[in-house]
């Protein structure tokens, strides 16, 4: 498996125990639509949270959450959007769209099985980081 795709899950597995370790609720993970994906979905109580996370090494196009562009925020919210089309029962939830970002400042050798979680990484959770409008 490529580094990037190593990395992209072990951050994917992070932010979910993050979100769990909040009372937040695995609902479903790597949604996708012909519009785009939605790496998490959480809820807790009646709120519904859409979550992006994004990790980067050092010199790989600058910081994580940089990459969540407008184009990438409307995709997602496209894809939310036929997420509840899909499943009317999470309708009348209160949704929220989140970014979860990890940055890890040093460079880390492609060619090597890793446990991204011995490295020190920055973590950015930005709740509500953009809306529907």
């Amino acid at each position: 498996m490529l580094l990037a795709q190593q990395l992209g899950k072990w951050a994917e597995q992070t932010a979910l125990s993050l979100l769990q370790a909040q009372n937040y609720v695995w609902v479903t993970s790597n949604y996708h639509s012909r519009r785009g994906e939605v790496d998490l979905i959480v809820k807790r109580g009646q709120e519904l949270v859409f979550v992006e996370v994004k990790a980067r090494t050092i010199g790989n196009y600058g910081q994580a959450c940089e990459m969540v562009t407008w184009t990438k925020q409307k995709k997602i919210i496209k894809t939310a959007m036929r997420f509840l089309q899909r499943y009317p029962s999470y309708q009348d939830f209160y949704c929220r769209f989140d970014v979860i970002c990890f940055d890890f400042p040093q460079k880390i050798a492609k060619t090597v099985q890793h446990d991204f979680s011995k490295f020190h990484y920055d973590l950015q959770w930005i709740e509500n980081a953009f809306t529907l409008d």
